[in-house]
């Protein structure tokens, strides 16, 4: 039994003082010292030892699993410090190399555009006010002078909740509550998102939107002219010019169409006007006067106007952007392109 626990030992420190890692030395250890590995088999079998051997041959088993044992340790310890070193020596960083640059980003085209319109329409005087993306029927349609059978109220246009609540179709809803809760001069600018159930390469059934509304005493279309020209420069540049066309909104009379002159053709006739000289961008006209009598104002004293850009509308004209879905995949290769 000596000799063989000795035979052991020696395998066990051969097998030890060779491995290469900390994953060999594991199997090792599983194979001298595991629940079937040969010390252990030497242990299982004393049962097998005559009673008067037993101490003797115990002691001997002992004094083999601590001098493994010691072997395992300090080859464990050198195998650790071994693997910390190779570690630290992958790991090593050289300060003196040139810093890796982190791409910069840059705020959306809508988000970009959405800033530059209300810095816009803040350095003309405009509040921002900010509605709620679900309204009831009474403020999205009937206050809006909406009539009950009109297509825009059909389950095909709008995400109807309830019979009583629904995705705004519109930020115009946001007027209503303004005036109600205001006395006018009224001056405010509704820019968030707004749902229709409408989808090809220049529609989406979200997208953005943002309602101006102006309600004074002697508000007229030519204010509103003004105003939209002021705009179409800032944004657009210098160059360009608005002109209205006759439109209907329930919600305005007169109701017109406001064009600029193209920007890219300077009005000769383009792939982009599609040979007209002209870009429609929004709708506007002047308040209905049952929208201002319904929210309790004296219409024989005040008058108003009122407008709704389309943000993606802008963003596209501005950027050159073809198709409404590229703002909305979040494709690096026409995101990076655009940084204003």
């Amino acid at each position: 039994m000596k000799e063989k626990l000795q035979k052991i030992r020696e395998h066990a420190i051969a097998e030890i003082e060779s491995s290469d890692g900390l994953d060999k030395l594991g199997e090792v250890r599983n194979a001298i010292l595991g629940k079937k590995g040969e010390l252990t088999a030497v242990l299982k079998g004393m049962k097998d030892v005559p009673p008067e051997d037993r101490p003797k041959v115990g002691q001997w088993v002992n004094e083999t699993r601590e001098a493994i044992e010691t072997v395992l340790d300090e080859c464990t310890k050198r195998l650790e410090a071994e693997a910390l070193r190779r570690r630290y020596e992958a790991e090593k960083i050289d300060v003196t190399m040139p810093a890796v640059m982190n791409k910069k980003g840059n705020l959306h085209p809508i988000t970009q555009v959405c800033n530059q319109l209300t810095d816009i329409f803040t350095s003309m005087g405009f509040e921002v006010y900010e509605g709620t993306e679900i309204e009831t029927d009474y403020y999205n349609f009937t206050a809006l002078n909406t009539p009950q059978d009109h297509p825009a109220r059909d389950m095909q246009d709008t995400f109807y909740l309830s019979s009583e609540y629904l995705l705004r179709t519109q930020t115009s809803a946001g007027q209503i509550h303004v005036m109600e809760a205001k006395k006018p001069p009224i001056k405010i600018i509704s820019p968030g998102k707004v749902f229709r159930s409408d989808d090809d390469a220049t529609h989406s059934p979200m997208f953005t939107q943002m309602e101006g509304l102006v309600v004074d005493k002697g508000i007229t279309l030519c204010d509103l002219k003004g105003m939209l020209e002021a705009f179409v420069k800032r944004i657009f540049g210098k160059q360009v010019t608005t002109r209205l066309r006759p439109s209907y909104f329930p919600f305005t009379e007169p109701s017109v169409e406001v064009d600029v002159s193209c920007f890219q053709c300077g009005g000769k006739g383009c792939k982009l006007c599609k040979g007209t000289g002209w870009i429609e961008v929004l709708g506007a006209g002047v308040v209905n006067r049952k929208v201002l009598e319904g929210c309790g104002i004296d219409t024989d004293e005040y008058s108003g106007f009122a407008f709704g850009i389309g943000i993606e509308r802008i963003a596209m004209l501005k950027y050159g952007i073809n198709n409404i879905k590229l703002l909305f995949e979040s494709d690096l290769r026409v995101l990076d392109q655009i940084d204003d």
